[in-house]
C-alpha cells in the first residue's frame, strides 16, 4: 500500500508515501506503522509542526533530502547533526535545528486534507501539542 491516513487530533489528512524518490524511509516507516506520538510546533523551521523522536532511529540514509519542504511534504530526518524527527510543514518553512539548516528525507506527501494545514498551524502554535497517528489506508 502507498497511501497512509494521518489524523492530528480530529483534523484527518492522506498521503502517499514517495516510494521512487525515497525507498529505504518509506519502506521503513511502513513497518512501523501504526505510528502514535504528538505533533508540536517547530522551534526554528517556521510555519511547521514536528516529532521529536530523540535518539530512535529508522537505519536509513537520507533520500530525497530537502531543506525546503512545500506545505505537506513531510520529512524524516535521521539522527546525526540533530536529533532524529519528523518534520510536518503547514506554510512556509527551512528545516533548521539548533545547529542550523538541516536537510530532511521528503518521504509522505499530502493528497487530501490541505485545506486543514492552517488549522493544523494555528492549534500547534495556540492550543500546544496535538495527538497524531499514522496509518495505512
Amino acid at each position: 500500500m502507498s497511501t497512509v491516513r494521518i489524523r492530528v487530533a480530529d483534523l484527518e489528512f492522506t498521503a502517499r508515501f514517495e516510494n521512487e524518490a525515497a525507498p529505504r524511509t518509506c519502506a521503513a516507516f511502513r513497518s512501523i506503522l501504526p505510528f502514535r506520538s504528538h505533533l508540536i510546533q517547530a522551534r526554528w523551521s517556521g510555519e511547521a509542526a514536528w516529532i521529536p523522536l530523540g535518539d530512535f532511529d529508522l537505519d536509513v540514509p537520507l533520500e530525497n533530502a530537502t531543506s525546503h519542504p512545500s506545505r505537506g511534504d513531510v520529512l524524516f530526518h535521521p539522527p546525526g547533526s540533530s536529533e532524529c524527527e519528523i518534520l510536518f510543514p503547514y506554510g512556509a518553512c527551512v528545516f533548521a535545528s539548533k545547529v542550523g539548516q538541516l536537510a530532511g528525507s521528503h518521504f509522505l506527501t499530502l493528497t487530501s486534507g490541505q485545506e486543514q494545514l492552517r488549522e493544523l498551524g494555528r492549534r500547534v502554535l495556540w492550543e500546544g501539542a496535538q495527538p497524531l497517528e499514522i496509518d495505512l489506508v
